[in-house]
């Protein structure tokens, strides 16, 4: 509730932010002086002097440690004290399993306990040596670790090397994610990690690491698959040594990695479990979570749909229950399927229609092409549950930039609207969720996000470009 509130206020001072720089722009042009330009500017390296200062940022710090050591201790403290420990018994209970040698995808209820690649269940072996305690402070002091740096790289991505050093950049960020974040630590789920490597990756790119950004994207995707999908942009880009880095990583990752611990029979077996387990999408249910698809915890285009277009049960659990129907018509499954079908490629070819030319790009348009990536891997991931929104990150982080700027203005008319659809939890908890709000709240960003994109392509002067 507390995280909850955090995005309300936040999105709150973001607004208030937005007007008093518009009526300070106002002022600024009514009372024009002999030397407005110079007036303008000191006001503004005024301000930034006083919030991009060292002295803000040790203050930042300090409020990002003492606030990563409360999510810490909190899961630390159900584990001390018997209580439940969510997905991070799954995780200890994994490594165990792996250690002994015994199978780690069975079924249990009809489904997988453990979904994810093979490589993943290695770390979690080595971390089970520590003990369930252990195991839980690792993994949340990786936590902490990759918040940190999906904040400084998604600044670095907004602003740039220099405007990086904005306080603003990394408190409006992460404050209207914060939720997404404590869900991370909460639960014990990595998608906080699979941020920071994908950003880690977007560096790499702009830095021409093509190798180095394949490999990030690689991890990611053995971590959890579905950053894989990041390949279709880098083909797309001709990113041709990132793409083969990211599938001579994976491969090793999937099949050379578990060969020590399990020989090459046992490591194949498991692909093979895994894959056919998670390759599965019916009428029933996505991959190994059944009773989840298409409820509203899941926030992706193919759930919402589902939910909303078919009599489907949006409240599904284990558990004896009452069933909950939120669809507004009761469509054929594969009806559903060609709208689902037809909305992604609408989506895919508009990211298409707004990328500039390589010879067109800048930091400017990559910040926003890359966060434009992100929200498209959202929305298009079959499973996409709260704590995935996390992601969301850098595109705060490039809207922030662009208010900073003064350019934010025709994006902010996209993110006002996406910002009260997630404010809706705070009255609505799961009834909003029931009808899709964080999925039409990416929508929305996305639509923004492409405009906005536009605009940048249609400002570049290729001439100029080409002189600097």
């Amino acid at each position: 509730m507390l995280a909850t509130t955090a995005t309300f206020w936040s999105a709150a001072l973001l607004c208030r932010f937005w007007i008093a720089r518009r009526d300070f722009h106002a002022k600024s042009l009514k009372n024009r002086s002999p030397f407005p330009r110079i007036v303008v500017q000191a006001d503004r390296s005024a301000l930034n002097r006083r919030f991009a200062s060292s002295l803000g940022m040790r203050v930042l710090l300090l409020i990002f440690i003492v606030t990563a050591i409360v999510f810490s201790a909190l899961p630390v403290l159900r584990c001390l004290c018997g209580r439940t420990l969510m997905d991070y018994k799954l995780w200890y209970d994994t490594g165990r399993h792996m250690l002994a040698d015994h199978e780690i995808y069975f079924f249990r209820s009809g489904k997988y306990d453990f979904m994810y690649p093979p490589p993943c269940a290695i770390f979690l072996a080595g971390a089970s040596l520590l003990g369930q305690c252990g195991l839980i402070l690792l993994l949340v002091a990786i936590n902490s670790v990759s918040w940190l740096c999906s904040a400084w790289l998604s600044a670095i991505l907004a602003g740039g090397e220099y405007d990086a050093r904005n306080v603003w950049l990394y408190v409006f960020p992460s404050l209207l994610v914060i939720v997404y974040i404590w869900s991370s630590y909460h639960l014990g789920q990595p998608n906080l990690v699979l941020l920071a490597l994908m950003l880690g990756a977007f560096v790499a790119l702009r830095a021409n690491h093509e190798i180095l950004a394949g490999g990030l994207i690689a991890v990611a995707a053995a971590i959890k698959a579905f950053p894989v999908m990041a390949i279709v942009y880098l083909l797309y880009r001709r990113y041709w040594t990132a793409a083969i880095s990211l599938i001579v990583t994976l491969a090793v990752l999937l099949l050379i990695l578990p060969m020590p611990f399990r020989g090459f029979e046992r490591a194949w077996r498991d692909l093979e479990k895994w894959s056919a387990g998670m390759l599965k999408y019916s009428a029933a249910g996505v991959a190994q979570r059944p009773m989840r698809s298409y409820t509203w915890k899941n926030q992706s285009l193919v759930s919402v749909s589902n939910r909303l277009l078919r009599h489907v049960d949006a409240d599904a659990a284990s558990a004896p229950h009452q069933p909950i129907y939120v669809n507004f018509t009761d469509l054929k499954f594969s009806a559903v399927n060609a709208i689902v079908i037809g909305i992604a490629l609408g989506l895919g070819l508009l990211f298409i229609a707004v990328m500039p030319a390589r010879a067109l790009r800048t930091g400017e348009s990559d910040a926003t092409e890359f966060a434009l990536l992100l929200l498209l891997m959202l929305m298009l991931t079959p499973l996409s549950f709260g704590y995935f929104f996390s992601w969301l990150m850098l595109p705060f982080a490039v809207i922030t930039q662009r208010m900073l700027v003064g350019k934010g203005y025709a994006i902010l008319w996209w993110t006002l609207p996406a910002l009260a659809l997630l404010a809706a939890c705070l009255v609505f908890p799961r009834g909003a969720q029931f009808y899709g709000n964080t999925f039409f709240a990416t929508l929305l960003l996305f639509i923004g996000f492409s405009i906005e994109l536009l605009h940048c392509k249609q400002r570049t002067d290729p001439v100029q470009l080409a002189a600097t």
